[in-house]
């Protein structure tokens, strides 16, 4: 069974009473709950550095108790090897992905407004989280095969996203989960779509990715890969259709990067997605990518210089983003790009770009730039000082239009007070004169007034 419905059955599942009683069957109910809590039913994440001491000294895995579950969530068959264990470090039995018996998570907690994107693996669709009101990509693939290389890569992309956790450049893993016959990974939701679908867009509209849009693209993307390297990962499958786009406002500067980071494309944000080729530097287990973007030693089955791969691998979505023709999967073209020989790019671009560019498709990986190095490249961080300048300086002319349209406004204002003041004055004026200049009427002036005198 599952993970996930292993877990359902360890957390909900229900009790069914017959005659009646509550306590029918007690013992049972805490044998069960005992095994539960002595058998780890989890899955190691081979990515995570706890992994590697579940392996002895020859990099064997230690053997261990093999535990099947039957229908009733119960009783233990251990292995006839005869071999003691280790109690403390025995890893668990790698749970396949099957079917959960949950009530669809999936539309119980998630609205879908529209299909975003599918291919082989199955669908992504754009969803809006009934709780927090969220948006998310949930990538819903057809359900993997146990044993398979699809289920293989299913729980490698799990793995990676689990253990690479937030980064700038790295499209954000939330939770993933199987039910019914699917497996389902729930993304950050990249507004921009693919860089895929960006090139297909400049195409129809006939135009090509600019110089400083291109280093740009190639800055952000190498500081993806400088952090899935740090971590002792390699992505293995980078093209543009794994680059994702990202219009909204992210945090500028993260605490393990000191090389400027601090500045961001004022237009998108780049992002690495689709780990399922992801895999350890040190004990690979290469599942080959899109041939267009493999590096021949990959080919060969050399995996001494993996990271140098995923170089090799950017070059060739910059060019492609530049508006060069659709890469070859095999033949002469492919073998001469693994020679060193860039495809005909349909702009002119600067020499400094051409030449780091070829220098990243080098035939000798020792010689291909690491991310390390990319992101301090002088031809990458001229064009990210200089863009970051120019943003300064129209900050700073914004700032000086704003300025002088407040000394405006306030000159408006202060003009319109003193027009409402004289006006004001005006009228106080006008009724003081005509109060002034009215004729008056005494009673009695210049009239004999009589006077009688009565004497008694």
């Amino acid at each position: 069974q599952s993970l996930l419905s292993k877990a359902q059955g360890i957390g909900s599942s229900s009790v069914k009473l017959r005659g009646g009683s509550l306590f029918m069957n007690v013992g049972k109910s805490e044998k069960q709950e005992e095994d539960i809590r002595q058998t780890p039913h989890v899955n190691i994440n081979p990515f995570t550095p706890d992994s590697m001491f579940l392996h002895n000294s020859e990099g064997k895995c230690r053997r261990r108790k093999r535990t099947h579950w039957n229908d009733s969530c119960g009783e233990d068959m251990e292995a006839s090897d005869g071999e003691p264990e280790d109690e403390t470090v025995r890893p668990a039995k790698r749970i396949t992905i099957t079917e959960s018996n949950m009530k669809s998570r999936y539309a119980t907690e998630f609205h879908e407004l529209e299909k975003i994107g599918s291919g082989e693996f199955g669908s992504v669709f754009k969803c809006v989280k009934r709780l927090d009101g969220c948006i998310y990509a949930i990538k819903r693939s057809k359900k993997p095969l146990a044993g398979s290389v699809d289920e293989q890569n299913a729980l490698r992309e799990v793995y990676a996203h689990a253990v690479l956790g937030q980064h700038s450049h790295v499209v954000r893993y939330y939770s993933a989960w199987a039910e019914d016959d699917h497996m389902l990974i729930q993304n950050e939701y990249c507004n921009g779509g693919s860089l895929a679908d960006a090139i297909s867009e400049n195409y129809r509209n006939m135009r090509y990715f600019t110089e400083p849009e291109l280093k740009d693209l190639l800055l952000q993307v190498a500081r993806g890969l400088k952090y899935i390297h740090s971590m002792s990962l390699v992505h293995m499958d980078i093209k543009p259709s794994n680059i994702f786009i990202s219009r909204t406002s992210v945090p500028s500067t993260t605490s393990e990067e000191g090389d400027d980071d601090d500045w961001l494309s004022d237009r998108v944000i780049f992002k690495i997605g689709d780990l399922g080729h992801v895999t350890r530097v040190s004990s690979p287990q290469v599942e080959e990518g899109d041939s267009r973007f493999l590096a021949n030693e990959v080919l060969q089955e050399n995996y001494t210089h993996l990271p140098k791969a995923d170089i090799f691998a950017l070059a060739l979505t910059v060019v492609c983003a530049a508006g060069a023709e659709p890469l070859p999967t095999n033949g002469d073209q492919w073998h001469e790009i693994r020679q060193g020989k860039l495809p005909r790019i349909p702009q002119v671009l600067s020499q400094e770009l051409l030449d780091l560019l070829k220098v990243m498709i080098n035939p000798d990986p020792e010689k291909r730039p690491s991310a390390v190095a990319l992101v301090k490249h002088s031809v990458l961080l001229s064009a990210a000082k200089k863009s970051a300048e120019q943003l300064r300086i129209e900050l700073n002319a914004e700032k000086f239009k704003n300025s002088l349209l407040q000394k405006e406004l306030k000159k408006a204002q202060m003009a319109k007070a003193a027009a409402e003041e004289r006006a004001l004055f005006a009228d106080r004026m006008t009724t003081r004169s005509t109060t002034q200049n009215r004729p008056s009427r005494l009673i009695g002036k210049k009239m004999n007034r009589s006077v009688s005198l009565t004497i008694y």
